[in-house]
């Protein structure tokens, strides 16, 4: 099973998160794309972050009809802030016929030489990159194991959805319908 990873916070889940999820999983190689749920993302503050079991919970509502997509809390139980190697060692251990797959966004690539042991992942594990609106790939070093992939590019992001809900401005269509209800049930980022 070849397995790609999306990590992320989630912050609240969107549409972008989803799109990209998808088409990663059926038009690539790739069996199936997991949304990992980070607790803590070691280059962003943890002040707005949501309790990451409301986190998982909403990216589980927003895939429980796509066969093609998982939720991991695999991180929930490591020490914070997590660090994509110890994530990807601890599941190639926990599941050793699997083979893991990195997502990475366009824009992370120029710092992905200064991500804890990057010469490990790229040695065990392959990395698909995505293009990010916005980022100028700039001079990359040659690296191995890297994948460009063309996957459709949706500016939206988190922190906008957070800010029309604080203003209460509609969240209509940036996320699925499960998640706004249960953002509002819950009065979530207000």
């Amino acid at each position: 099973m070849k397995v790609g990873l999306l990590f992320g916070s989630f912050n609240p889940i969107h549409v972008g998160h989803l799109i990209l999820a998808n088409y990663m999983a059926t038009n690539t190689d790739l069996d199936t794309v997991w949304l990992v749920v980070s607790p803590q993302n070691p280059f962003k503050p943890s002040s707005t972050l949501l309790h990451e079991f409301d986190r998982l919970h909403m990216v589980s509502l927003a895939i429980a009809d796509n066969r093609s997509l998982g939720v991991s809390n695999i991180e929930f139980s490591m020490p914070k802030p997590s660090y994509t190697i110890d994530t990807l060692t601890y599941l190639q251990e926990k599941y050793p016929s699997y083979e893991f797959v990195l997502l990475m966004g366009e824009d992370n690539l120029p710092l992905f030489p200064k991500w804890k042991n990057h010469e490990q992942i790229l040695e065990y594990h392959r990395v698909y990159v995505y293009p990010r609106s916005g980022s100028v790939t700039t001079e990359i070093p040659e690296m191995p194991n890297i994948t460009f992939i063309k996957a459709p590019i949706l500016d939206i992001s988190a922190t906008f959805i957070r800010k029309c809900i604080k203003e209460e401005k509609s969240i209509k269509y940036l996320v699925p319908d499960e998640v706004a209800e249960y953002i509002q049930v819950h009065k979530l980022y207000q």
